[in-house]
């Protein structure tokens, strides 16, 4: 037995001392936020970081760390723990999905329980893309970072902007790394918007997975390939993108697999069980073949070391039945020469005729059982042969097979060398009437008080210029572009302010006509005011009575107007003020007996 442990490790010390060096160290984290708290739950984030987490972890990555609905505390502490793991790695990979923001020209990741109720919490209760990056910096060979967060997004459209020129965009920013060996990968280029897919995992988590870990495949290729499936799946409509720059040799995630000469495969499919039974084989003892029986309870090897046993177990029979019948004839000649009594010879006779017959049942067991080990060995023998030739079949059928993944291979890349890249593509559909959709979107948001009739005339660039002015973006007036309508298209509330004409104000979206009560009327700053009633100028000299009634008259505090009627006195008739009325008194010292009462 310990022969047989000291045959085992020395084959396992020499196994291993076979085997190559080991890789780079490579970590990962995987996060996948869906359970906002304050606005709708996303379904396929936790779904795609579970699918990028196990791919990671069958490409044999020494450290995966998979986290899902972390808050801003989570946040900040797996970013920091994570740091630690990567300064002694070569290979720092950080995987995100979820909601993310741009603001200003710098990109956001959201926790899943940020409010964002205005812009200016956006630096408070998010992290920058650059805490990411700075996570991953002190990785020697690369530092990757994938994000699946260009979704739509619902904080945009309740957020409360604190500076009405401020601009918060569609999808992400376009990112330039600062460091070297840098690779940032969008779900969709800068300035649009990913699926979130109909089935579990988003198109691009799925393209990911089916692509990313390929052993030996350059990271370059491999996001080609990834972008060619997305495109497929969503009709052209979300196009992934890489930034950054890597070197010119190949940067894979998973090395490629070294070439090993297939050898003929064993007889059993269980390889170490043929080899512990070559390491017996050679040294043969009982208590070998009870060790490998012990450590194989069943299979077929198992039942040729039964064979070699018994035929073991037989030959010790067959020695100790010799020796037997030997000593029982020397004691049998001993007891002739000593003159024994012929009971005793007939006894020691008997003895030896029985020995004798044991000596040759013992021949015969050991002749069946190596008839036995003959039969198995040639059973074995059989069983190689025909692994050998289904080795055979299955290494040709292995070169017939990487030969066409080789044509296809090629087929592949000849078609992607053919196809000429896009001059300046849209993210958005094709339109059919392009400048007829942008004047009705600026008139939508107050900007275009024109016709609405496909033609991008002068008026149509001043009303583009004037959502430039509003919204503090600069788009180009001179053409109608989908550019623009994307940006326009982009404000859900008005964005030029309503003007309406004098003597009117703006109620909500019309212009409603100003009143104002009597005696006031609209002024110049459509306020209402008093009117003011201009004094007739005298053209001719007036008697000097006429001037000390006038003068006399202009002296008494302005009283309200006349109601119609007429009142006289020794001074004369006037009319009746207003509120006040004319009542008859008898005795009453007027000319006509009428006095005006005021009360």
């Amino acid at each position: 037995m310990r022969a047989f442990l000291s045959i085992a490790l020395t084959a396992g010390l020499i196994f291993l001392a076979g085997q190559p060096a080991l890789a780079d160290k490579r970590v990962a984290l995987v996060i996948g936020n869906s359970s906002y708290r304050n606005v709708a739950r996303l379904s396929n984030p936790a779904n795609d970081a579970a699918a990028v987490a196990a791919m990671f972890k069958s490409a044999g990555f020494d450290s995966v760390d998979a986290k899902l609905d972390l808050s801003a505390s989570e946040m900040r502490k797996t970013l920091r723990e994570f740091g630690s793991r990567a300064r002694d790695a070569d290979v720092a990979v950080i995987y995100y999905a979820g909601h993310g923001i741009e603001l200003d020209g710098t990109n956001y990741l959201i926790p899943v329980d940020a409010t964002l109720e205005t812009d200016t919490d956006v630096l408070d209760e998010t992290f920058p893309l650059d805490r990411v990056l700075f996570t991953v910096e002190p990785a020697r060979q690369l530092r990757l970072v994938i994000l699946d967060a260009c979704r739509d997004n619902p904080f945009a459209k309740t957020m409360k902007r604190t500076i009405g020129s401020r601009a918060i965009g569609r999808g992400l920013a376009k990112v330039e790394p600062s460091s070297p060996n840098t690779m940032i990968a969008f779900a969709a280029k800068a300035g649009s918007t990913a699926s979130d897919g109909d089935s579990k995992n988003s198109p691009f988590a799925a393209a990911i997975v089916n692509h990313l870990t390929k052993p030996g495949l350059d990271l370059r290729k491999a996001f080609g390939f990834v972008r060619d499936d997305v495109l497929k799946a969503t009709g052209n409509a979300q196009e992934p993108f890489v930034y950054g720059s890597l070197g010119g040799n190949d940067v894979t995630l998973v090395p490629a697999a070294p070439a090993v000469v297939a050898a003929p495969a064993p007889a059993d499919p269980d390889a170490t069980t043929q080899r512990d039974y070559d390491y017996a084989e050679r040294i043969g003892t009982r208590p070998v073949w009870d060790a490998f029986i012990d450590k194989h309870p069943s299979g077929f090897f198992t039942a040729l070391a039964k064979a070699q046993r018994d035929k073991l177990a037989a030959e010790a029979a067959r020695i100790e039945a010799t020796n037997k019948a030997r000593i029982a004839e020397e004691e049998q000649r001993r007891l002739a020469i000593e003159g024994a009594k012929a009971a005793e010879q007939s006894k020691a006779a008997e003895q030896a005729r029985a020995a004798e017959k044991a000596r040759i049942a013992a021949e015969q067991a050991k002749k069946a059982e190596e008839a036995k080990v003959a039969e198995a060995e040639r059973a074995k023998a059989a069983a190689i042969a025909k692994a050998a030739e289904e080795a055979r079949a299955a290494e040709a059928a292995q070169a017939a097979a990487e030969a066409k993944a080789a044509a296809e291979n090629r087929a592949r890349e000849q078609k992607l060398a053919a196809l000429t890249p896009p001059v300046d593509k849209s993210d958005q559909p094709q339109m059919v009437d392009l400048p007829r959709s942008l004047q009705a979107e600026l008139k939508r948001v107050g900007c275009n008080t024109g016709a609405v009739d496909g033609n991008w005339n002068a008026a149509s660039q001043r009303s583009l210029d004037l959502f430039n002015r509003h919204a503090g973006m600069k788009l180009d007036v001179k053409n109608a572009s989908a550019d623009a309508l994307d940006a326009v298209r982009g404000k859900t509330t008005r964005v030029c302010p309503l003007a309406c004409d004098h003597g009117f104000r703006a109620d909500g979206d019309r212009c409603t006509k100003i009143t104002c009560r009597a005696g006031y009327e609209v002024g110049d700053d459509n306020a209402c005011e008093k009117m003011e009633v201009k004094k007739p100028t005298a053209k001719r000299e007036e008697p000097r009575r006429e001037r000390q009634e006038r003068a006399k008259t202009e002296a008494v505090p302005a009283r309200p107007q006349a109601s119609g009627q007429l009142v006289c006195d020794h001074g004369g008739c006037r009319p009746v003020q207003r509120g006040c009325r004319v009542e008859q008194r008898r005795g009453y010292a007027s000319p006509s007996g009428n006095v005006e009462v005021c009360n």
